[in-house]
Formats: structure tokens, C-alpha cells, sequence
């Protein structure tokens, strides 16, 4: 059995991630910082469907919680993450004249620095078994910019350009590393953007599914993308301009 690692995992996308990757055999482990009861209703779900998975608490932006409680999972478990999934994610949208430190380091914090802080912690097992897909949940904001999001474009922007350079590291090890950049996607981060008056930007005029985004996060975690690395797909409804 191989295990996936989905963090942000109790809401939107990362829920039906984890849903995916559970369908697909895997065993998950579904990461979350604060809302338990949801995480809980997740897991249920899973074990419902005959999936298996567990729950770990950890804030993805902290370096000492993703040591303390993903390194001692590992290690108590004696077992390494085959599929890392970094989904965990947030905006704090503003334009950039009235932007505050805060909402410049927290949007950084949480999407950037997390992708280091969580791929570093798997890494060196995927390497020592030749084997490893990572999968990093960007956005349309870190292709294309998108007003009043200066910080969220530039911490996913910076995690595309990572994943290309990671993927040419790694790749002699067998380990793949792709980005799926999201568009408009009807999940709670989109609740207050009215789908009626954005539509018509969108060429397939509607807004996406959560669970269109992991469908393609399930076929970058299987054997069938194995030539896949160092690539961002997008699933937008073809939205670049």
C-alpha cells in the first residue's frame, strides 16, 4: 500500500483530493490546522467508502509541527509519504497600496514557505526509494496575476518556478514533481466571487468542481504519469486572459 500525504485536506479541493486518492487505493493521511470537526466528517467519509486513512494536525507554515508531528509519524510508523500532495493554502486579498506586512507574510507564509517546509520533510525518503509524486495546488493568480492578490500570485508563482527546479533535482530518482493551477473552482475561497458575473471570462462559461481538480491530482499520483515532471496544468475552463 502506498501513502499519500493531502495537506489542507478537511475542506474545497483538498477534500476531494483526499477522497480521490483514497478511491485509488491509497492510504491518506488527511492534514488540517483547526477545524476538527470537519476533518472528522473527511475521514468518515473515506472509512464509509472502504478507504483507509488517518488524521494529522500540524500547521504547514510552522517548521517545528511539520518536524515534531509529520517527522515522528513517519518515524514512529517506520514509513515514508509516496505521494505528497500541497494543497494547504490561503488569500488575504488586498491591493497592494493598502496591503499590510501582515497579509503580505501570512499569504507567503502559508503557501510558499509550507512547500518547503512539508517537501523537505519527505523528500529524502522518496529519493532513497526511487519512487515519489509530488503534486503542488497552484492557482491562475500565480500564471496570469489577478488584481488585489499581489501576495497570493506571488507565493504561487514562486512555487511553480520551484517545482521546475526541484523536478530537474529529482528526477534520476524517480520522483516526479508537477503543479495543477486551479481557476475558478466552487469551493469556500470562491463564496464571495459571483459565478454569474465571472462566467463570461470563462471560454466553458461556468466555474469548475473540486472535484475536476482531483481527478488530474489522482492521475499525476499514479504510474500513469510517470513521464510527467516539471509541469503546470492547468484546469481553469480555459481562462488565461
Amino acid at each position: 500500500m502506498k501513502y499519500a500525504l493531502v495537506t489542507g485536506g478537511s475542506r474545497g479541493i483538498g477534500k476531494a483530493i483526499v477522497k480521490k486518492l483514497a478511491k485509488q487505493g491509497f492510504y491518506v493521511l488527511i492534514n488540517f490546522q483547526s477545524n476538527q470537526n470537519e476533518a472528522n466528517k473527511v475521514l468518515g467519509e473515506v472509512i464509509e467508502n472502504g478507504g483507509k486513512a488517518e488524521l494529522l494536525q500540524f500547521n504547514v507554515s510552522d517548521s517545528e509541527q511539520v518536524i515534531s508531528v509529520l517527522g515522528e509519524w513517519m518515524k514512529n510508523n517506520n514509513r515514508t509519504i509516496d505521494v505528497l500532495v500541497n494543497n494547504a493554502g490561503i488569500t488575504r486579498d488586498n491591493l497592494m497600496v493598502f496591503m499590510t506586512n501582515e497579509e503580505w507574510n501570512e499569504v507567503v507564509s502559508v503557501n510558499q514557505n509550507s512547500f518547503f517546509y512539508v517537501t523537505k520533510q519527505v523528500l529524502e525518503g522518496m529519493i532513497i526509494n526511487k519512487y515519489g509524486r509530488i503534486i503542488n495546488i497552484v492557482s491562475l493568480s500565480g500564471q496570469k496575476g489577478h488584481p488585489g492578490q499581489v501576495n497570493y500570485s506571488a507565493a504561487k508563482g514562486a512555487v511553480i518556478a520551484a517545482t521546475k527546479s526541484l523536478a530537474m533535482e529529482v528526477g534520476k530518482k524517480k520522483v516526479t514533481v508537477n503543479c495543477v493551477a486551479p481557476g475558478f473552482i466552487n469551493t469556500e475561497m470562491t463564496e464571495h466571487i459571483s459565478e454569474k458575473d465571472w462566467k463570461s471570462y470563462i471560454p466553458l462559461n461556468r466555474f469548475g468542481t473540486a472535484e475536476e481538480v482531483a481527478n488530474v491530482v489522482g492521475f499525476l499520483a499514479s504510474d500513469e504519469s510517470s513521464y510527467i515532471t516539471g509541469e503546470t496544468i492547468a484546469v481553469n475552463g480555459g481562462m488565461y486572459s
